[in-house]
């Protein structure tokens, strides 16, 4: 059984997902996650000091919305969306769920169900200027270099779990540089060491890194651990504890409310 570790400090979890079987799954390379409701994920982060987050639309889940909007609207204002849209999404479509509380597009390179590739430039552009979303990317960072131009270019783009592969630290260095945002997420299903993927990205920019849980981790070789905290904040050290585990992505996701929300 996982054993609680107390956090030191309030925690913004920058990567969770939620699964409501009231909501439609699509199958991805034979996959479907079990559910994982907002109870579930209440239950699974309580002791944990969770005052707000990031709820993230995975491949299984296409570009449906309504699971999302629902989730939000149960887990109250400190929570935002990451959400994958088509290529063709309306202005008004924008503007509707960022009022429901969505604040990104997530293009999930790894595992597909989101826009594509071809499409990142635009979409990521227009969903910034009509409603300041920023861009999220689950992807290997070996494959960065590729797109550093493209990325380092964009308003904000964040990069999830470290950049999954330790082979991809110095492409994802060179973009934390000019100002990309980086998820200390996911260690169960990295191909790094985490805490010298976080010493490193701290050295580089202190500001870039956001720590959350991956929730309920699907598909990964081991499931989030409490622990997994504890060695974000024994790397990051107390001068910076406060940022990573809340300030920095607070102010990225642009939430209304302060760290002192209750659970």
């Amino acid at each position: 059984m996982n054993e609680r570790v107390p956090l030191p400090r309030p925690l913004f979890d920058a990567h969770l997902h939620i699964v409501d079987p009231r909501f439609p799954l699509v199958e991805n390379d034979g996959y479907l996650p079990p559910a994982f409701t907002v109870a579930q994920y209440r239950e699974r982060v309580a002791g944990l000091r969770v005052r707000g987050g990031a709820v993230v639309s995975g491949s299984f889940q296409g570009f449906d919305q309504g699971y999302l909007c629902a989730a939000l609207a149960a887990l109250g204002p400190s929570f935002v969306g990451v959400t994958q849209v088509p290529a063709g999404v309306t202005d008004e479509e924008i503007t509707r769920l960022d009022a429901a509380g969505v604040r990104a597009v997530r293009f999930n390179v790894r595992r597909g169900g989101s826009a594509t590739l071809d499409q990142l430039d635009r979409l990521a552009r227009r969903v910034h200027d009509v409603a300041g979303w920023h861009a999220e990317l689950y992807v290997d960072a070996r494959d960065l270099p590729e797109l550093a131009s493209t990325l380092a270019a964009l308003p904000a783009v964040a990069v999830d779990h470290l950049g999954l592969h330790r082979d991809g630290l110095p492409p994802l260095l060179a973009l934390v540089e000019r100002g990309v945002k980086v998820k200390a997420t996911g260690f169960g299903r990295v191909d790094l060491d985490p805490a010298e993927a976080m010493a490193a990205i701290m050295r580089t920019d202190p500001t870039a890194l956001m720590a959350g849980t991956d929730l309920p981790s699907t598909r990964a070789r081991r499931p989030f651990a409490d622990d997994d905290l504890a060695l974000v904040a024994g790397t990051v050290g107390e001068e910076h504890l406060d940022a990573v585990l809340w300030d920095n992505a607070a102010a990225f996701y642009r939430v209304p409310t302060g760290r002192t929300t209750p659970e």
